[in-house]
């Protein structure tokens, strides 16, 4: 199964690299770095990736968008989001971490969906779209095939809930456990919601 990280300039480092982290032990998966064009793509915090140029991804693989501080550029850019909107359409899964649920909304393909997102950034991600059904206190949010976690770190626990839910709990514990990693493995508790 190919798993696409589709990045942009100033994503979020641990939106991508905790589910990056899960994703390379199932040893189903393939990774994949996209980025519309190729090449080098920068986090906020300066960890530099090269990435594909999204022509050559197997659109139907799980489709993961990170958030981050570039999420607040992306949501103006018309082309982005009528391309983000066609890649979710043909995913087979579509997962977000933090802000990239913004994205999502925005470009419409989460309407009338449940969702959820960062807390600390929740306001200003509900303002992106009035037609999704925003879940606040949630670690993460499953509806159809879109995924979609709070916080940063929420996207781990909500990658192995995604491995459950396709391979069994089992699988999803055993990388758990391989990483030493304490999984809240229930998506309505949520330390950091109000």
């Amino acid at each position: 199964m190919d798993i696409n990280f589709l990045l942009f300039e100033q994503f979020e480092t641990l939106d991508l690299f905790g589910p990056v982290e899960i994703c390379g032990r199932h040893p189903d998966f393939q990774l994949h770095y996209i980025s519309q064009n190729g090449g080098l793509v920068t986090s906020t915090q300066g960890v530099r990736i090269d990435t594909e140029p999204q022509r050559n991804m197997n659109t139907s693989g799980v489709l993961v968008i990170p958030g981050g501080a570039g999420t607040r550029t992306l949501i103006k850019e018309e082309p982005f989001l009528k391309n983000l909107r066609r890649l979710s359409e043909d995913a087979s899964f579509v997962l977000s971490v933090c802000t990239g649920s913004a994205l999502l909304a925005r470009c419409g393909i989460l309407e009338e969906k449940r969702a959820t997102s960062n807390k600390r950034a929740f306001d200003w991600v509900v303002s992106t779209s009035d037609k999704v059904h925003w879940i606040r206190k949630a670690r993460w949010v499953h509806d159809g095939k879109f995924y979609t976690s709070s916080g940063i770190s929420a996207g781990m626990d909500m990658t192995l809930g995604f491995i459950r839910d396709r391979f069994g709990a089992p699988a999803a514990e055993r990388i758990a456990c391989r990483m030493e990693y304490i999984w809240n493995k229930n998506p309505d508790i949520d330390f950091f919601g109000t």
